[in-house]
């Protein structure tokens, strides 16, 4: 059985290292391409775009793929949906893995909001020195905000457009409860804005911020795409595939 794991989050690295070693499937994890050194999984590894739904059909052809794994970031919602036409065009099972949405505790201060704009309109009521983690390519959302100070964490260092008084931080996660306290100590952080990725290797920010009575502007994530089967973990997805192949 061929399986075509849409990748780029720790879940599809996982996945893909578990299943790897079953002699039965033939893994290969596909990679958008926007890490410069990512960290790879084991199987086979293709890396960049498609070229949109009809480009994923004519590889799920060609690659004659059994199944297709859908365990991108939740907030990569064109990919989802090109990979929800392309298995109905072509007929390929698919499984969305989508780790829960992170709940909010006694205690939070959390200000959901639809869109990254959204959250730049909440920002000016909220607080002047905000911590950014929404990823290099959400800045841009806040660019305009130029009375604020940033804190803008990302993997990789962004590009303009963004806020005039920025300030980089390049880490990868996992991320220490003790180390975020720091953090947001030693910046003096007044708001915390992330997006719901639902990951808990990012997710000893919002306790930090809650300890310190902070308020935390929460980008909801986006629906899977209608009528795709979702899956919370990496066991969801094995017995998935499990089930293709009896």
């Amino acid at each position: 059985m061929h399986v075509l794991i849409l990748g780029g989050t720790s879940e599809a690295r996982r996945l893909a290292d578990l299943l790897a070693g079953d002699p039965a499937l033939r893994v290969t994890s596909s990679l958008a391409g926007r890490v410069a050194q990512p960290r790879l999984p084991a199987g086979e590894i293709r890396v960049g775009g498609f070229g949109g739904p009809s480009g994923l059909a004519g590889w799920l052809r060609t690659h004659r793929v059994d199944a297709l794994l859908d365990a991108t970031h939740p907030f990569a919602e064109t990919i989802s949906r090109n990979a929800a036409i392309a298995a109905a065009d072509t007929g390929t099972p698919l499984l969305a893995l989508r780790r829960p949405s992170w709940q909010a505790a006694d205690g939070d201060r959390w200000h959901p909001v639809p869109t990254l704009a959204a959250a730049a309109d909440a920002l000016p009521a909220l607080g002047a020195r905000v911590f950014l983690t929404t990823g290099r390519q959400g800045i841009a959302a806040f660019a305009h905000l130029n009375s604020l100070w940033f804190l803008a964490r990302s993997v990789e260092a962004p590009v303009p457009p963004m806020p005039a008084v920025t300030e980089v931080l390049l880490e990868r996660g996992p991320f220490t409860l003790d180390g975020e306290r720091e953090l947001l100590r030693a910046h003096r952080i007044e708001v915390l804005v992330t997006k719901d990725s639902g990951s808990a290797a990012t997710a000893p920010k919002l306790t930090a911020a809650r300890e310190l009575g902070l308020p935390v502007v929460v980008v909801q994530r986006p629906s899977a795409p209608e009528g795709v089967r979702t899956a919370p973990d990496l066991a969801g997805a094995v017995d998935w595939l499990r089930a293709l192949s009896t």
